[in-house]
């Protein structure tokens, strides 16, 4: 599936409008340098960027995932998760696995464009992250508390605060990623990297200290 706009942009609220308008002119570079490897399995799997407004003004749904699951335990995610045989597409990948973890009413759900596809080489996953405007929001919450700890709408103004805003490296690699600390969750890895770009992309992005970069591990444990 092709990234791009889903829906006319102008269908849309104003203050989503330019990530469904830029949604088709960006290409996996734009949000991360790994690309899949010739000839390797890669399973195929989409996430799903659901924003509603409240009143805080524009949020993001998020997951935080169990701290006994065997991958990413602990860490906090957008709904989503692997394709299954009879998904019809990307779109419908993401809509499921945010309705089975969070409880979420696809009804209630508009998809309005797909960014472009992405690799995370930890999981092996190529990901297709599915941009939603969430039209008629419902209560949601952990559906299984195997799989997810905690389910919340984190309000754009929160993320794009530079007091939540750093970065962090992992001791003994040369590697460095952007992350966030907002209502006692500690975002990084792939989710803070795209919602890094999103800010950024969707003009919501202020000036924040790229020079405040801290160990990864002393993170982890909270």
């Amino acid at each position: 599936m092709n990234n791009g706009p889903l829906v006319d942009a102008a269908s849309v609220p104003a203050w989503l409008r330019p990530l469904v308008e830029v949604s088709g002119k960006v290409d996996s570079k734009t949000f991360t340098r790994f690309v899949p490897p010739r000839d390797e399995f890669t399973r195929a799997a989409s996430v799903l960027i659901l924003f509603g407004e409240g009143s805080g003004g524009p949020d993001v749904l998020l997951l935080r995932r169990a701290d006994t699951l065997g991958s990413h335990a602990g860490q906090v995610a957008f709904p989503g998760g692997g394709a299954d045989e009879h998904d019809d597409g990307p779109v419908a990948t993401a809509l499921r696995e945010a309705e089975e973890e969070t409880g979420v009413d696809p009804l209630g759900v508009r998809p309005v464009a797909v960014l472009p596809e992405l690799f995370v080489p930890v999981s092996r996953f190529a990901v297709t992250p599915v941009l939603a405007h969430w039209v008629n929001p419902t209560p949601v919450h952990a559906v299984d508390p195997a799989e997810t700890a905690a389910v919340a709408r984190v309000a754009v103004a929160d993320l794009a605060d530079p007091a939540h805003r750093f970065l962090v490296r992992r001791e003994g690699v040369n590697w460095k990623g952007p992350a966030f600390a907002v209502n006692g969750l500690f975002i990084w890895g792939f989710t803070a990297g795209l919602l890094s770009v999103l800010l950024s992309l969707g003009g919501w992005e202020r000036e924040w200290d790229r020079d405040d970069v801290r160990d990864l591990a002393g993170w982890e444990t909270k």
